[in-house]
């Protein structure tokens, strides 16, 4: 008998016959499973074809394990749209299959030519790379003793439409590492694939609420297992009684955007409230006319304090400590991106009047994307619905990211400073803060967020969307841990 069954997990309605064909002639491949809708094509070939409407929910992933039995190594091919196989690719497989550890292996592979240059390289997996979109690439392989632990362990799948596969892979996880192979050993169509960067906010798309609400509840039921889940009680806030010299600070960080800042700044200062504010600008040390354009509408204006840190290198999350942490800063402070606006003159004191009224230790609004012409375009309107009061600071840890605007109380940035960095600070300071203390949304749209090619996170390299990947699931992974850490009681949140 030969080693491999292959799975495909196929939601398309052509079926990659190409693929089909070089795996039915596979010397290691003993059978194959086909998981497709029912109205897709059906395949020539003798592959066990099984027809239902949700490829990847829990029934369908068990049938498909079933009908794989007995070969020992399980081939999985969640999306195999555009997919194809490098020479060795499933020799190289099994052979770090057979002699590792791991619970899952995956593998690097290339878009649209086997040439050095199109390797699209992944990252590798850690504790908090919990998100349900995580790139394993198009082929990962397990052996069956390890599915068969998982699922005797931690029980059955659910009853579920979307997620069958994903609580398969997090199940395994529990049981043994898993293990990135940074050699390419398949070839994917790059028309083939989501953009990252459209698919960044699925998990805000009311169409999909129920997918996502499936994806919480198994991670939700990760996260309980392995004890990092907390539960929806919050602590009081500290208590601030220090005297400040304005109730509320707008916080701009800014580098090199002499093109948007001076709107920001205005936008800031248009601001309607019933308490004295300002607006602290920290001018990272441009090296374009943005200084030059803070002078110019800072002119005249008392509510405006520049802050220029004594270091050079501060990130984002730097600027915001120097903000947070100087004389100037007010009992609480809103976020303003220097390529952004508050959506009317509102918006300010809707914020910090929620901040008022409730022991919040922070306020997240809505926001609306525009151009820079501020028309909206794609998505819209991001009001961040997966959130609840019940399950959101659980299902953060899937998610990536909180929304826009953020407010907080000024003490509790000082407790939880922000990471000094220029990706993911916000991110972080959102996962410390929410595991303490209890996170107020407001769901009407109260900031524009400007899209426009001077974005820090525009036209990103691979490398840069994989360092900021990389990045956000390490702070996933740190929080995972201080979670797990804090709940045992062996040491302190």
């Amino acid at each position: 008998m030969n080693p491999i069954a292959a799975i495909l997990l196929d939601e398309g309605s052509l079926p990659n016959t190409t693929l089909i064909k070089a795996l039915h002639s596979h010397p290691l491949i003993e059978k194959g499973i086909i998981v497709q809708k029912p109205e897709a094509d059906t395949p020539e070939g003798d592959f066990v074809l099984l027809k239902t409407p949700y490829p990847l929910g829990g029934a369908a992933v068990l049938t498909a394990l079933e009908k794989a039995r007995p070969c020992p190594f399980i081939l999985f091919i969640p999306s195999p749209r555009g997919v194809g196989i490098t020479a060795a690719g499933i020799d190289r497989l099994l052979q770090k299959v057979r002699a590792g550890t791991a619970g899952l292996y995956y593998a690097d592979y290339y878009e649209d030519t086997p040439d050095p240059a199109q390797i699209r390289m992944l990252i590798d997996y850690q504790a908090g790379s919990i998100r349900d979109d995580f790139s394993f690439g198009p082929l990962l392989i397990c052996q069956r003793t390890v599915i068969d632990t998982a699922l005797g362990t931690y029980g059955r799948l659910g009853e579920s439409r979307w997620a069958g596969f994903y609580e398969l892979r997090l199940k395994v996880s529990r049981c043994a590492p898993v293990v990135r192979i940074p050699e390419p050993l398949a070839l994917v169509r790059s028309d083939e694939r989501k953009i990252a960067s459209a698919a960044q906010f699925d998990y805000v798309d009311p169409a999909r609420l129920q997918y996502q609400q499936e994806m919480e509840a198994v991670a939700s039921e990760h996260l309980r297992s392995i004890g990092a889940y907390v539960e929806p009680v919050c602590r009081p806030l500290p208590q601030d009684s220090a005297a400040c010299p304005v109730e509320a600070s707008v916080v701009i960080p800014v580098r090199n955007r002499e093109k948007t800042v001076a709107d920001a700044i205005k936008s800031a200062l248009s601001q309607k409230t019933a308490f004295p504010f300002n607006v602290i600008v920290v001018q990272n040390h441009s090296t374009d006319r943005t200084g030059e354009k803070i002078r110019e509408v800072a002119t005249g204006d008392s509510r405006v304090v520049t802050i220029v840190p004594a270091r050079t290198d501060r990130g984002i999350g730097g600027c915001w400590n120097e903000a947070v942490m100087s004389p100037h800063c007010g009992r609480y402070v809103c976020q303003l991106d220097s390529d952004d606006l508050y959506a009317d003159e509102d918006t300010l004191s809707t914020m910090v009047e929620m901040l008022c009224e409730g022991c919040y230790g922070m306020v997240v609004g809505t926001y609306r994307v525009v151009n820079f012409s501020l028309q909206e375009i794609p998505p819209g309107l991001v009001e961040h619905r997966e959130w609840t009061e019940e399950n959101g600071r659980n299902n953060l840890l899937r998610v990536h990211g909180i929304g826009a605007p953020r407010a907080f109380p000024a003490c509790v940035l000082r407790q939880f400073p922000f990471p000094d960095v220029s990706y993911g600070e916000d991110y972080a300071a959102a996962l410390r803060i929410s595991r303490e203390y209890r996170v107020g949304r407001i769901f009407k749209p109260v900031y524009l967020c400007r899209r426009w090619e001077g974005n820090s996170d525009a036209n990103l390299s691979r490398e840069q969307e994989n360092r900021y990947a990389r990045y956000k699931d390490s702070l996933r992974t740190r929080e995972i841990l201080e979670r797990i850490e804090s709940s045992s009681g062996e040491g302190t949140a």
